[in-house]
């Protein structure tokens, strides 16, 4: 484990407990330390963990662990992995977007949860900064931002970190007098991963509007990425049954097994995967719905209406082993989907129920934070 490595992580809402734990004895500066803090309740701790990741916060300001670039710049960002059998780059940059109500340039494409909103609210109140950045995709094609991005791609990287998928994170610092807001002014963007994030930088602008006028609260950090020139991978996220009676469920074709499921479930062909007990065996099938893609609105619309309670999971694995282990009466596997496909439920004004795509790889967390002070 690199330097760089120990002291950031994946997104707040991807760690499990254990990871927790291992990200906070990785090191002490590790940012897990902010994004989920403790209240241990020793002498002298904070009160609670949003004061506690303040506190953390400052101290490591005053430290120079936390070292303040000299002046405004833009954050090239480059994240290498495997994809379907294929080596992949994904790139954009990290910057301050301006906050607006969703709807004009900035678009959402699945439902929030209040008490998530409430508990990052709460810690952006504490520690009045980004901790992590929104990963926002851009219609695009923007070929002045790609060129830009290839040419500072070719030199050696400010930070660089790997995780534990494999994911190969690079990042530069470019000076602020790059045109790069220019280039992307006219372009509008989708949500990719951060809605609770956004939803939280909402709400706190209006609160520091209400009492202070305009101030850094106006804007957030987010992960730019061209939708169109850079393709980001969008990936299923699967559906366990927890209880209630699923609506008009189609029999479909039975299967071998998980495996089969995975390669014949098809996001044009809005074909979906079911696994369920049935006279005391592991059953595994693949139905057709009506509709348009992405499949996981037909799903929902179709067959989990309301009373029925899910949950949420990209590992499929873990999602027939809860079936097989009588943990769960019944699992739906989704396809991966493609971004067009979002932006047309967008078009038609709706939005993707929650849950419903996990744009990977995810940009780390600690690689850039933005105080607003």
């Amino acid at each position: 484990m690199g330097p760089v490595d120990r002291v950031t992580a994946p997104p707040y809402d991807m760690i499990t407990a254990d990871e927790e734990r291992r990200f906070h004895a990785a090191s002490p500066h590790n940012v897990v330390r902010l994004i989920l803090g403790r209240a241990d309740g020793l002498p002298g701790a904070a009160p609670d963990k949003y004061t506690g990741a303040a506190s953390h916060l400052r101290r490591w300001r005053e430290e120079g662990a936390l070292v303040e670039s000299p002046s405004p710049s833009w954050f090239p960002y480059e994240m290498r992995f495997t994809f379907q059998g294929e080596d992949r780059t994904l790139r954009g940059v990290i910057c301050a977007v301006d906050v607006e109500p969703w709807g004009g340039t900035i678009v959402p494409h699945e439902e929030t949860l209040e008490a998530s909103v409430e508990d990052r609210l709460a810690l952006l109140r504490k520690v009045r900064a980004n901790l992590s950045p929104v990963y926002a995709v851009a219609t695009g094609p923007c070929r002045p931002l790609s060129a830009m991005l290839a040419e500072v791609s070719q030199g050696p990287p400010a930070r660089e970190a790997t995780d534990d998928e494999g994911v190969r994170h690079r990042l530069w610092v470019v000076d602020g007098d790059t045109p790069v807001g220019a280039w992307l002014a006219e372009d509008r963007l989708l949500i990719a991963d951060g809605h609770h994030r956004y939803t939280t930088a909402l709400a706190y602008r209006e609160e520091m509007r209400a009492s202070m006028g305009p101030g850094p609260w106006d804007r957030m950090m987010m992960l730019v990425v061209d939708g169109t020139l850079e393709d980001p991978p969008v990936l299923p996220i699967h559906r366990v049954l927890v209880s209630g009676d699923p609506a008009g469920l189609p029999d479909g074709a039975r299967v071998r097994d998980l495996a089969e499921v995975l390669v014949t479930v098809r996001d044009r062909d809005l074909t979906f995967g079911l696994v369920r007990r049935e006279d005391g065996e592991t059953i595994h099938r693949v139905a057709r719905l009506e509709g348009s893609p992405p499949t996981v609105c037909a799903l929902h619309e179709q067959v989990l209406g309301s009373g029925v309670e899910l949950r949420f999971t990209p590992d499929a694995v873990a999602a027939e082993e809860a079936v097989r282990l009588d943990r769960a009466p019944a699992a739906f596997f989704l396809p991966s989907t493609h971004v067009d496909g979002i932006h047309a439920v967008i078009e038609r004004g709706g939005r993707l129920p929650q849950k419903s795509t996990y744009f990977w790889p995810k940009p780390r967390t600690g690689m850039v934070i933005r105080p607003m002070d």
